[in-house]
């Protein structure tokens, strides 16, 4: 089994080359799981616990407020991008590879500070979860939180998702819906005879395509929605005129909304059509009004900024726990070929969350 080196000397780029290299596409977690709880056994501060391939490791210090740090351990499937590697791009140095920044630079942060920080300022929570980038019944966070939601209880969360170093407020929630439009079949040389669904489909479309998404101020953030047809399907043949159409519509609404003002939404949209909701997750309020919040961000030292894509800080708001977004990467890197996390931001985390903890 790889070893880690969790000692206070250790290089934090270094140890996310050593988990980059030890491939854990989701499913395939356990080796990355044993080795980081084989690591964290090792000290004394730490209560250490393992679900399944979950590894959650915690200080009971006696502290008056418990935060948990998390993040996850997978990965989407390699593509000819490990072993990891470090190249120079212009003045930056990076490191290239898979899971460098979705989200083993995150989770190397975490295990560094959850090793040699032995007297934090609250009592820490630090959970390392598998099987996010796959359904999210599998997701090994949900598992947690309904087998065992006491080991998640805290007052505040900061899920270590890349964000290029800078906090980014929970999430919006998601919504994906189908709209149906029907009509009559008929021979397309005799379209007359029939009703066409793909040209009923005409208006939603158009509807759609001039719609402004609203701007919503939650906790001081002003998160962005937006509305989207994504998939379309129709027909059964090239001389049948269509009898359906379906479009598929992703909506992302901000955390203030429920899922149920979500869906009451998309009914007033789509008024006079057919619509079914097939898959929702709420979002997350930042919670930046709490006194753990305004410290984190005083520590990190950049304006916080919403998060547009859902992420599990969601997971956290549904327990009533408020969480932000803070890692290394830029986002926009997450699931590339060329995936790659600029060096200066891992060290530029691992500062800040140490500064935040130890203040």
């Amino acid at each position: 089994m790889t070893s880690l080196n969790l000692n206070k000397d250790a290089d934090v780029v270094e140890l996310t080359r050593t988990i980059c290299d030890i491939e854990s596409v989701s499913g395939n977690e356990t080796q990355l799981a044993d080795a980081i709880e084989s690591a964290l056994r090792g000290f004394d501060h730490l209560e250490v616990i393992r679900d399944g391939d979950a590894i959650i490791a915690r200080t009971n210090l006696g502290r008056s407020k418990r935060v948990v740090i998390a993040g996850h351990i997978d990965t989407v499937p390699v593509a000819e991008n490990l072993p990891v590697k470090f190249l120079q791009f212009e003045r930056e140095q990076v490191l290239w590879g898979r899971g460098t920044v979705d989200m083993k630079a995150g989770v190397a942060v975490q295990l560094k500070l959850a090793a040699t920080i032995t007297e934090p300022n609250v009592d820490v929570t630090w959970v390392f979860y598998d099987h996010e980038e796959v359904d999210a019944a599998l997701n090994g966070l949900g598992r947690i939180s309904r087998n065992r939601p006491e080991l998640l209880n805290a007052q505040f969360a900061v899920l270590c998702e890349p964000s290029s170093a800078q906090v980014e407020g929970g999430c919006n929630g998601t919504m994906r819906a189908t709209v149906t439009t029907r009509g009559v079949k008929a021979h397309s040389a005799r379209p007359w005879m029939g009703e066409n669904a793909i040209h009923k489909m005409g208006e939603v479309l158009v509807k759609l395509a001039a719609h402004t998404p609203d701007e919503v101020e939650v906790d001081g953030l002003v998160y962005r929605e937006s509305l989207n047809a994504v998939m379309a399907s129709g027909g059964i043949a090239t001389n049948v005129i269509p009898d359906e159409c379906q479009i598929t519509v992703n909506y992302r609404f901000a955390p203030s909304k429920s899922a149920a003002d979500a869906e009451a939404h998309l009914r007033e949209f789509f008024a006079g059509h057919e619509l079914e909701v097939v898959d929702v997750a709420e979002g997350a309020r930042p919670g930046l009004d709490l006194p753990e919040a305004a410290a984190f961000v005083a520590a990190v030292g950049s304006t916080p900024k919403p998060k547009y894509g859902w992420t599990d800080v969601a997971r956290f708001s549904a327990l009533g726990i408020p969480a932000v977004n803070f890692g290394p990467g830029d986002p926009n890197k997450a699931h590339a070929d060329d995936e790659n996390v600029p060096v200066s931001q891992i060290y530029a985390c691992e500062t800040a969350l140490a500064k935040w903890l130890t203040a």
